[in-house]
């Protein structure tokens, strides 16, 4: 199937799912997930290249993390770190003890555990700010404790990144990250900084003299792009970079216009990486061992949701209705996990059948998030009306 054909494919299905998926209350971000599942290579395989798709969709991610750098200056961001580093650590590591407990119990060995742990322990940060943002929730008790989370969650996943490939069993001895490795990535992110202080705004304000828009839209995306490939060339995430490069901008005087440039980038590539996602879900592995798949969905989902809930009561200051929503909207499994697990069976940390059974349990536990989220914001409500 041609570009323009599978183009084609992509658009009427979002046309169609969308809509109706919001009209049923259940937001976009599931019928982005029920698109891809139709027309990927598990549905009416209408298209089939789901690696090449989603690589290419991440880029809608990279946006996100721009456009909310944007919106956090420094200063905010110096005012929160009690709850990134507290909240969000203390999620992150306990989370993974506790679904490292979990995979033991059920006789994975110890660093099988360890490395599902950690890899699970991480939620995924396009669906969670899309829904918020789409319902407006982002600026809640909830969505603030929420966002926390997520922005320590997307740190770690930067060291999670580097030592990955460290566990694998067939990795030579003195293999892996180094202390050059370690002062390359510190240097690239304090350049980035330095750099982007000093030029950024240059650069925009000669592109805005320009007077041609479609220039600074140009320059724009060359800012995103940009910073997302050199963090990426040291081996770190290229949303890190996109977001450093947001919060650099946050103060500037064009930081609107910025943001009103990417908004439209964001939104079509973000579609494109839910329908990428869903088009990764593979039945036939569901429909053959139904229970074990739905048991590790449970479980993860459970697991994450009751080491939440405390901690959003304690760090959130979240009042019971609130912990439940920041529980259910943060218990699913990570983009990053498609990317750590991809590391792990390249390394061999993992075995290959297990790396498929956990990226379909973490693509599920994102298509069941909308539902789970809808059910907490009901018995919020039922529990509101009940007092």
């Amino acid at each position: 199937m041609s570009l323009l054909a599978e183009s084609l494919v992509f658009l009427l299905a979002a046309v169609i799912s969308v809509p109706l998926s919001r009209r049923l209350g259940f937001g976009s971000v599931l019928g982005y997930l029920a698109a891809g599942i139709v027309i990927g290579p598990f549905g009416l395989s209408f298209v089939s290249d789901v690696e090449h798709i989603l690589h290419f969709a991440e880029l809608g991610v990279v946006f996100l993390l721009f456009v909310v750098g944007l919106e956090l200056k420094p200063a905010r961001l110096w005012v929160m770190r009690h709850m990134v580093f507290g909240l969000g650590a203390l999620q992150v590591f306990l989370s993974a003890i506790a679904i490292a407990g979990v995979a033991w119990l059920f006789g994975f060995a110890g660093q099988t555990a360890i490395v599902l742990g950690l890899v699970l322990a991480l939620s995924s940060t396009a669906f969670v700010l899309q829904m918020l943002a789409e319902k407006k929730q982002l600026g809640t008790v909830h969505g603030r404790a929420a966002f926390s989370v997520l922005l320590f969650q997307d740190l770690a996943a930067i060291p999670l990144i580097a030592i990955m490939p460290l566990l694998g069993a067939g990795q030579a001895a003195g293999e892996g990250l180094d202390a050059i490795g370690v002062l390359l990535m510190v240097g690239t992110i304090a350049g980035l900084i330095l750099g982007g202080r000093l030029l950024l705004r240059p650069v925009l304000r000669i592109a805005a003299r320009s007077e041609i828009p479609e220039i600074f839209t140009a320059t724009a995306l060359l800012v995103v792009i940009g910073a997302a490939l050199l963090v990426q060339a040291v081996g770190m995430s290229m949303v890190l970079g996109a977001f450093l490069a947001g919060i650099l901008l946050a103060d500037s005087e064009y930081r609107h216009q910025l943001e009103a440039d990417i908004a439209p980038f964001k939104g079509l590539l973000l579609g494109l990486f839910f329908i990428a996602v869903g088009m990764s879900i593979n039945i036939s592995l569901l429909l053959g061992m139904p229970g074990r798949i739905l048991l590790i969905v449970a479980l993860l989902m459970a697991t994450k949701a009751l080491v939440l809930i405390p901690l959003g009561r304690r760090f959130g200051m979240c009042d019971r209705p609130a912990a439940l929503k920041l529980a259910a909207v943060l218990s699913q499994g990570g983009e990053f996990a498609f990317v750590l697990f991809a590391i792990a069976k390249s390394a061999g940390t993992l075995p290959d059948p297990l790396i498929q059974e956990m990226t379909l349990a973490v693509a599920l536990s994102m298509a069941l998030t909308p539902l789970v989220y809808w059910l907490a914001e009901r018995g919020s409500r039922d529990d509101e009306l009940a007092e």
